[in-house]
C-alpha cells in the first residue's frame, strides 16, 4: 500500500483521538452500522481531498465499512493532523498522502496521487481535487460518476464550472445542506476560530475590538462567539442584506477602511480575495492581529504586507510578526491559512457528525442516481437532510411533534379561510 505521512510512530496517539471523536458522532456511527451490513459502496473507489482530522478519519472509516476503497489527501497544507494520518495508514489500511506543513509542490503531488487511483466518486473541500482532475486528467474525469463538495469556496468554484459548461460529472453541494451550513459553518467555525486565535496568541479577547469580515454563516458564528467572549464586534460586508442582518443582530457595521483603524483582532471569512489589503495595513494599530478562517489563503494580501515590512520573524508558533517602516507591528496567524485548522483542531466532532453524515449518504445517492443527474451542482436531497436532523435529535434525546392528518389536509388545501 502506497502512502506518504510524517511518522507512523504517531499512529497510536492518532487512533486514540479518532476513537475519542467517534464518541461524539452518533449519526455517522448509525450510518456506519448500516453501511457495514449492507455494503452499498462495494467495489467503489473514492478519492477524497479533505482536512485530515479525527472527524474526517471517522468518515473515511464509514465509507470503507460500506465497501469502498478510499484514498485520502489533505485539502490544505496546514490542516493535517499527522497522528491521525498515521493511524489511518497503520490501523485502518487507508492510503493517506498528507503531511502538515507540506509545500505547494508536495500538496499537488498528493492530489495527483489520489487522482491516479481512477476514482468512481470524489469528495472535495475547496474544489482543488476536482479542478485538477478536470485540467490534468480530462479522460479520467469523464469516468467519474459524481462528487461531493464540502465548503462554500468549493461550491462557488464548481458552480462557475457548471455555468461555463466544463463540469464533467454531477456534484452534490454538501455545504448547502441545512444540517451542514447552519450548524458546521456557524457553530463549528465560530468555536474553532476563537479557539485557534486563543491558542496561537494567548491574548484576552474580552474588551477588544474584534473585526469579522463577512457575515455569512461562518461570519455569524465567529461574531457570536467573539461577542460571547466580551469583545466589541465590528462586521464588514459588501452585501447590504447581510450587513443589515449584522446590524440588527447588535453588531457595529462599517467599511473595512474604518474598521482597520479600530481593530485589535481581524478574521476574514468571505471566500473572496484581498479583503484586507495594503491600504488597511497602513492604518492598523500597532499590535493588530490578523487571521483568516476562509478556505484559501487569499483573503489577506500577504504579499503587500511583506512589501511594506522591514522585518519579519516568527515570534510564537503560528504567529508571524511583520514590522513596518514606521515601527508598527502587525501579527499574522497561521500564514493566512485556515486558522482554526492550522493552529487548533478544527470543528468539534458533534457538528462534523452531521456534515460527514451528509457526505456518506450523498456518496450512496450518487452511486444510485448518477445516471439520472446532469453535469451540474445539486443540493443534498431533502430526505437526506431531514433524516440526518432526525437522527441527530434522537441522539440528543430530543423528541418533536408530528403533523396530524387534519393538519396535513389543512396545509395542502386552500378552501379554509378565516
Amino acid at each position: 500500500m502506497e502512502y506518504h505521512v510524517k511518522d507512523l510512530s504517531l499512529a497510536q496517539e492518532g487512533k486514540s483521538r479518532i476513537e475519542w471523536a467517534e464518541k461524539d458522532m452518533p449519526v455517522l456511527r448509525s450510518i456506519r452500522e448500516s453501511f457495514s451490513r449492507e455494503k452499498p459502496l462495494k467495489g467503489i473507489r473514492i478519492s477524497a481531498c479533505l482536512h485530515v482530522t479525527t472527524e474526517t478519519a471517522n468518515l473515511v472509516i464509514t465509507l470503507k465499512e460500506g465497501g469502498a476503497e478510499v484514498y485520502l489527501t489533505a485539502s490544505n497544507p496546514l490542516s493535517t493532523q499527522d497522528d491521525v494520518a498515521s493511524a489511518l495508514v497503520k490501523y485502518y489500511q487507508v492510503p493517506v498522502f498528507a503531511i502538515k506543513g507540506e509545500d505547494t509542490e508536495t500538496y499537488y503531488t498528493h492530489l495527483h496521487q489520489v487522482i491516479k487511483e481512477e476514482p468512481h466518486i470524489v469528495i472535495d473541500d475547496g474544489a482543488d481535487l476536482i479542478s485538477t482532475l478536470h485540467k490534468d486528467y480530462p479522460e479520467l474525469s469523464m469516468k467519474v460518476l459524481g462528487g461531493m463538495e464540502e465548503t462554500t469556496t468549493g461550491v462557488i468554484r464548481l458552480k462557475a464550472m457548471a455555468r461555463q459548461g466544463v463540469l464533467k460529472f454531477p456534484i452534490i453541494a454538501v455545504n448547502d445542506a441545512y444540517t451542514k451550513h447552519m450548524f458546521d459553518n456557524r457553530y463549528g467555525t465560530g468555536q474553532s476560530t476563537i479557539d485557534a486565535i486563543m491558542r496561537a496568541t494567548n491574548r484576552l479577547i474580552a474588551g477588544s475590538n474584534f473585526v469579522v469580515a463577512g457575515y455569512g454563516w461562518c461570519g455569524k458564528g465567529v461574531a457570536q462567539r467573539a461577542k460571547g467572549m466580551g469583545a466589541t464586534v465590528i462586521v464588514t460586508e459588501v452585501d447590504p442584506i447581510k450587513a443589515l442582518e449584522a446590524k440588527m443582530d447588535g453588531f457595529l457595521v462599517m467599511p473595512m477602511m474604518e474598521a482597520a483603524k479600530l481593530g485589535d483582532f481581524f478574521v476574514t471569512v468571505t471566500g473572496n480575495t484581498s479583503v484586507i489589503r495594503e491600504e488597511h495595513f497602513k492604518v492598523m494599530k500597532d499590535g493588530a492581529i490578523i487571521s483568516n478562517a476562509g478556505h484559501f489563503n487569499v483573503e489577506i494580501d500577504i504579499l503587500a504586507l511583506e512589501r511594506m515590512s522591514v522585518k519579519k520573524r516568527e515570534i510564537r508558533k503560528f504567529v508571524e510578526e511583520y514590522e513596518l517602516l514606521d515601527g508598527r507591528r502587525i501579527y499574522l496567524l497561521a500564514q493566512g491559512r485556515l486558522v482554526n485548522l492550522a493552529s487548533a483542531e478544527g470543528h468539534p466532532a458533534s457538528v462534523m457528525d452531521m456534515s460527514f453524515a451528509n457526505q456518506a449518504l450523498s456518496a450512496r445517492y450518487i452511486l444510485e442516481n448518477h445516471d439520472k443527474l446532469q453535469k451540474n451542482v445539486y443540493k443534498v436531497p431533502d430526505h437526506i437532510d431531514r433524516q440526518i436532523a432526525e437522527l441527530k435529535l434522537r441522539s440528543m434525546g430530543v423528541h418533536i411533534d408530528s403533523l396530524t392528518q387534519e393538519q396535513v389536509t389543512y396545509l395542502s388545501s386552500w378552501e379554509v379561510g378565516t
